[in-house]
């Protein structure tokens, strides 16, 4: 039987590329006093070890997973680590996956939604990438996953920021929005950003997605540039007829799921008092209502895309084709 959605243990994916503070993050996670019991899974890549040794000690719970990339080769690994923490939940709060930092997080997180058990007693919290201030622009030039690991990013900690001049801490947080639009950046020093600004957030919870900047309403709002990932908004004050929409989504999430990293929105449905919201990893595609519209609040339609060379025009014309006006438009031209 499903568990409410606060019954569920929630669960913390720290990623980000190498050297950019994973650990650290970690072991203030694991050492601060904050009440909180935390199961760890710790992946490495090469048969030997060694993040599982600079963890500190303590009494929570860490699993090592040495034996592949936790995004390739070893899921089934994680579900069955997953599986055998809940049957002991009662020993923990929460649980906190350390990802190598060669990994894509889009597996894992597609682990919270592919495997029943899994979903129906864990629900994902947070992606938290941290990045490294000082090296980021030249990984980005050639590292496709740091690319990945910003834009599956709900949380970006952009770590070392002494290391950087104020105009070059500028440009490296233009360059993670520009990849990501959507997620929080929070500046720090060793890692030092409170924690209660990172954990139980649920910022990849449906009833907080696309939670952005102001400045996100604007139609103009876009992004290119030459990078291999890549994001793109898509806004209109028209309703959106569900009957289209929905179809639409499903088809679009099929047909470039692959090169779709991440996807999020919120829709005005023609004579829908509530905001309904979806988003989708990759080809796995969620929505629900989320709440009422507020007295007042502009009823605006807008979904962000990021991933790898979308088709922008072409899912925007069929994005406005979903338009409730649409019917009468045509009906006028007819």
């Amino acid at each position: 039987m499903p568990l409410e959605a606060s019954q569920k243990m929630p669960v913390t994916v720290l990623t980000g590329y190498l050297g950019a503070g994973k650990t650290t993050l970690l072991n203030r996670i694991l050492s601060e006093q904050h009440g909180k019991r935390y199961a760890v899974i710790v992946n490495e890549f090469g048969e030997i070890g060694i993040d599982n040794d600079l963890i500190v000690d303590t009494d929570e719970e860490v699993f090592e997973m040495n034996n592949g990339c936790i995004c390739c080769t070893v899921r089934g690994d994680l579900i069955r680590i997953i599986e055998s923490l809940m049957q002991r939940r009662d020993r923990f709060d929460a649980i906190l996956i350390e990802t190598t930092g060669l990994a894509d997080p889009a597996p894992v997180a597609q682990t919270f939604f592919v495997d029943d058990d899994v979903r129906q007693k864990t629900t994902l919290d947070a992606i938290i990438t941290v990045a490294d201030a000082k090296h980021l622009l030249g990984e980005l030039d050639h590292a496709h996953e740091a690319q990945e690991q910003l834009a599956f990013a709900d949380i970006v900690i952009l770590n070392k920021t002494d290391l950087v001049a104020p105009a070059e801490l500028k440009a490296v947080e233009a360059r993670i929005r520009r990849i990501n639009p959507t997620a929080a950046i929070k500046h720090s020093i060793r890692c030092n950003v409170p924690l209660d600004e990172v954990l139980d957030r649920g910022a990849f919870d449906l009833n907080r997605v696309l939670e952005v900047e102001p400045d996100f309403l604007d139609p103009g709002h876009d992004h290119v540039h030459d990078d291999h990932v890549t994001s793109f908004s898509l806004v209109t004050e028209a309703s959106i007829d569900p009957r289209k929409f929905l179809p639409w989504i499903q088809m679009i999430t099929q047909k470039f799921g692959i090169d779709m990293l991440r996807m999020k929105g919120i829709l005005a449905f023609k004579g829908d008092e509530d905001r309904f919201v979806v988003q989708a990893v990759h080809m796995l595609l969620e929505g629900d209502h989320q709440r009422p519209w507020k007295a007042g609040e502009k009823r605006v339609s807008r979904l962000v895309f990021i991933g790898r060379n979308l088709p922008k025009d072409l899912i925007e014309d069929g994005f406005l084709k979903c338009r409730a006006e649409m019917d009468s438009l045509v009906a006028l031209n007819a």
